[in-house]
């Protein structure tokens, strides 16, 4: 990502617009982004969506970061890809769709999936398209009693992107997640809840806190076991018994030369509370 423009002859840095547009702050070693396109209801621009992955690979890498929370702002969480930037010009190449799916939606749902921290979704409203299924790819899910789920491609047309066949069967079923694709109805938080795409609703007024006790209980834990965990358990579907046990014994191999596995099985020895570092 390029360094925000100076005025010239000042040392103060120019406000990257994008930067209004998608917030965020790190406090208590948890990183939080926030969408902040309210008038749109949080539809993602191509340059939002840059700044998501940019700041989830950040986060990543980062060890002052051990937990994650993505929200909105107004009334939706986001409504999917922006789709009021004007008519396509120019003759489309076959292919074009596709790469553009690929580098574009599909990047940014690879980009949650693989964040090495927790991420937590905190809907704050509607959940529309890629914005449902940007909340699916979370690791945790809270949502506010408002927030509603929308399979809203049907309605346009469309045939679903950003991962959501690959997401949604393996979080409800094959049947469920047709029902919800074939029909496009919107979902209510408390029946997202009842299906298991969502962990917890909470009254509106109570969704940042309860995010903020989530992602601060979760940077409190120890942050390379958590990781490992998350690619264990995003990649068992998709693997063999023999591959997933042979990937979790790995796992257990790495995690046990971290500092923190250490001091789990000293503190468990000693009787005492862990104190986990995120080393």
């Amino acid at each position: 990502m390029p360094a925000s423009p100076r005025v010239p002859g000042s040392s103060v840095d120019l406000v990257d617009p994008v930067d209004s547009l998608v917030q965020h702050a790190t406090d208590n070693q948890v990183c939080r982004i926030t969408l902040n396109r309210p008038e749109a209801l949080n539809a993602i621009t191509p340059d939002q969506r840059e700044r998501i992955i940019h700041l989830l690979a950040d986060a990543s890498a980062d060890p002052a970061v051990r937990a994650v929370v993505l929200t909105g702002t107004g009334r939706g969480f986001c409504t999917g890809a922006d789709l009021r930037g004007g008519p396509v010009t120019g003759e489309r190449v076959p292919g074009d769709v596709a790469r553009t799916i690929r580098l574009g939606a599909q990047r940014l749902i690879a980009a949650v999936l693989d964040c090495e921290k927790p991420v937590i979704a905190a809907v704050n409203g509607t959940a529309a398209g890629l914005g449902a299924h940007l909340a699916f790819a979370c690791d945790l899910v809270l949502a506010a009693e408002s927030a509603k789920f929308i399979e809203v491609f049907v309605r346009r047309g469309l045939v679903p992107d950003a991962g959501g066949a690959y997401l949604l069967p393996r979080l409800i079923g094959p049947q469920r997640a047709k029902e919800l694709m074939f029909f496009g109805d919107a979902l209510s938080a408390a029946d997202a809840e009842r299906l298991g795409l969502v962990n917890r609703v909470v009254l509106d007024g109570e969704l940042d806190k309860t995010a903020r006790e989530w992602a601060e209980r979760l940077a409190t834990g120890p942050t390379r076991a958590l990781a490992l965990t998350k690619q264990l358990v995003n990649a068992s579907l998709d693997t063999d018994r023999a591959t997933a046990f042979a990937t979790e014994a790995a796992a257990q191999e790495i995690n046990m030369t971290t500092e923190d596995a250490r001091e789990g099985v000293a503190s468990f020895v000693e009787r005492r509370g862990a104190e986990y570092k995120g080393r």
